[in-house]
């Protein structure tokens, strides 16, 4: 049995002969490939429509039945707002052994009024601390649409396609849209919360539009949540692009069909891809097919295991 002189002995040659370095990043071939977490949107259980699985807390349950790691929360889904609600969503998710990982906003910076930017700003500020009470690390951000759709279905009609508001252009809403994400990085700092630009439409249709939004903002506070479904043309070689700024992955399944669209997207090809890229984090499941969620999830969280895994 080595005594704790022999083991303080053996620690201090180890240090001395370079294999511990205190404070040192790992080298790239000290780190070890592991796999991913897989996280489930609550959106993929009530997808705007099942009203019977709007609860979150019933999600939150089912979704630790089911085998996952973790839930992120889908903003717009929650019922209530107060302490005491947010408080019984963190214990939910605690007694289910779920991590709370990712919380998923709308906002809307593309508009010339600057009341409504900035009204956008203070409800993407207060969801950051809705972030931060329910010790969420991560929120998803987004550009918002120039809103001169008819609708989001016509929006996907149109293969998320969108023209500008008249007497504007793309360049007016990138300076709109930078200037208030940054306005929202105070918060985020302050509260710990890692804001994903996710390509989302609007400016964020293209990984070039959600690369320029990030880049000119610098800030480690603002960084990519990457969703796999989002790109309907050439998807790898633009996810790809994304990849080095991405904090957070979510990954769409279509069982069933699509509910505007379907894409056979390859996981094995972008799980590699990421691993390339050293991705370590949460993979989220946001299934929007219209196979029953109750049947459907359990096969794509098998999917998404076996490409992750």
């Amino acid at each position: 049995m080595q005594t704790r002189r022999q083991f303080l002995g053996t620690a201090a040659a180890a240090a001395s002969s370079g294999a511990i370095h205190a404070g040192d990043e790992p080298t790239s071939g000290a780190v070890k490939s592991r796999a991913n977490r897989i996280a489930i949107s609550t959106y993929s259980f009530w997808q705007f429509r099942h009203e019977k699985l709007r609860d979150i807390e019933r999600c939150i349950d089912v979704a630790g039945e089911m085998g996952f790691d973790a839930v992120e929360l889908l903003h717009r889904q929650m019922q209530d707002e107060t302490d005491g609600y947010l408080q019984r969503i963190k214990r939910r998710a605690f007694v289910n052994g779920l991590d709370l990982c990712g919380f998923s906003t709308h906002q809307g910076f593309l508009n010339p009024d600057a009341a409504v930017r900035q009204k956008n700003i203070d409800h993407t500020i207060h969801c950051i601390e809705l972030a931060y009470k329910l010790g969420i690390p991560t929120m998803r951000v987004n550009t918002g649409t120039w809103g001169t759709s008819k609708d989001f279905d016509d929006l996907m009609k149109n293969r998320g396609i969108e023209s500008p508001r008249p007497g504007f252009t793309d360049e007016d809403g990138f300076g709109w849209v930078i200037d208030s994400l940054g306005k929202c990085l105070a918060a985020a700092e302050r509260c710990g919360v890692v804001l994903g630009l996710e390509n989302h439409w609007g400016l964020g249709r293209t990984p070039e539009g959600v690369l320029r939004i990030v880049r000119a903002i610098k800030s480690p506070w603002l960084r990519v949540t990457l969703d796999t479904g989002n790109f309907l043309e050439d998807p790898y070689d633009r996810l790809e692009q994304m990849a080095p700024e991405t904090v957070y992955v979510q990954a769409k399944t279509y069982f069933g069909g699509g509910l505007w669209y379907t894409l056979e997207l390859d996981n094995d090809r972008i799980a590699r891809m990421l691993k390339q890229h050293k991705y370590a984090g949460y993979v989220s499941l946001e299934f929007e097919g219209k196979e029953d969620p109750m049947t459907a999830i359990p096969k794509s969280l098998a999917m998404l295991r076996k490409a992750f895994g």
